[in-house]
């Protein structure tokens, strides 16, 4: 039986702390064939170095020449879609620099993007801590008619692709090359790309990835109040704001109806979005939040008509 073929490509950053032990488990994955492309964001922990000499001694291990400072992971992302060629591959997988896969994670997608019921896999994840704390992070909650514009499928690190569907996410990239660079999270965008463009997404409640958090980690686990706060500023400080409107634009989706009631963002829209959050988020707390930040976003326009916004090419991690 012929094993699938995967692309994985790993953005990395100064993970001398965790690239190793990541790595590892992407070449321990059982049934699957793997190419392991990665590149490196200029570090200095000798990263570079590390890779470039595993590279040397590892058949699937491929490093990218350096591209210069991208600043964060979805830019880098962005890179390595652009660069690699994945014509001589069945999938395409995306993998952060320090997480553990569980030796059958692209076994199992593989196993339902074979099925034909996908043409993109993505998973819930197991976030752990080095205090040994541990918890599922369930993202297989139902998509809805608009979520893609407002949130990502879950973490980038459990994405994988069906080649056609890789290869039309790498064209719309390439078209759309200088203002996809201020959408920051990339897993957002390939996630939004496939559902406007009526491709099939199946999100598995099953845990693939022990889901490493640490204080280098961009955005991390959504657990806890903290983290309930601080996904609240980004929304309310207009950055969210912002993404959503360029993911619209990139999307080609600003004349749709449902759009146009809300583009313009003005205190009635917000009002009116803030009702519409059960087509806008899955998770139910999500839904109560997005209701609650559109609310308030409503009364503060409505009150001195203005949306405080942050520069757009801020980073963050998924």
């Amino acid at each position: 039986m012929i094993r699938p073929r995967i692309a994985v490509l790993l953005a990395a950053y100064n993970g001398m702390k965790w690239i190793e032990a990541q790595v590892r488990s992407i070449q321990d994955q059982v049934g699957v064939d793997v190419t392991i492309f990665v590149s490196v964001d200029p570090s200095s922990d000798g990263t570079e170095a590390w890779v470039e000499a595993l590279s040397e001694n590892a058949t699937n291990v491929v490093l990218l020449p350096s591209a210069g400072r991208f600043g964060g992971a979805g830019k880098n992302f962005y890179r390595l879609i652009k660069d690699v060629d994945f014509c001589d591959f069945d999938y395409v997988a995306f993998s952060d620099q320090d997480d553990i896969w569980l030796s059958h994670k692209l076994k199992r997608a593989t196993l339902f993007l074979q099925s034909g019921v996908c043409d993109a896999y993505s998973g819930s994840v197991t976030a752990f801590w080095p205090s040994g704390k541990s918890c599922l992070l369930d993202k297989s909650q139902p998509q809805v008619a608009w979520d893609y514009l407002f949130e990502a499928a879950g973490p980038g690190c459990t994405y994988v692709f069906q080649l056609h569907l890789a290869r039309q996410i790498k064209n719309a990239l390439i078209a759309n090359w200088d203002l996809i660079q201020f959408i920051t999270l990339h897993d957002w965008f390939c996630y939004g790309f496939a559902r406007a463009n009526g491709y099939k997404w199946f999100i598995d409640s099953h845990s693939c990835v022990l889901y490493r958090q640490h204080l280098q980690n961009q955005v991390g686990a959504n657990v806890g109040l903290k983290s309930l706060i601080s996904r609240y500023r980004t929304i309310k400080n207009g950055w969210w704001f912002s993404q959503v409107l360029l993911i619209i634009q990139v999307l080609n989706k600003s004349n749709e109806l449902f759009v146009r009631k809300w583009i313009k963002m003005g205190w009635r829209e917000l009002f009116y979005l803030g009702c519409q959050a059960a087509q806008c988020r899955r998770r139910r707390r999500d839904k109560i939040l997005f209701s609650v930040v559109c609310w308030v976003s409503a009364f503060a326009r409505a009150k001195d008509g203005h949306l405080a916004a942050i520069p757009p090419d801020a980073e963050e991690r998924s």
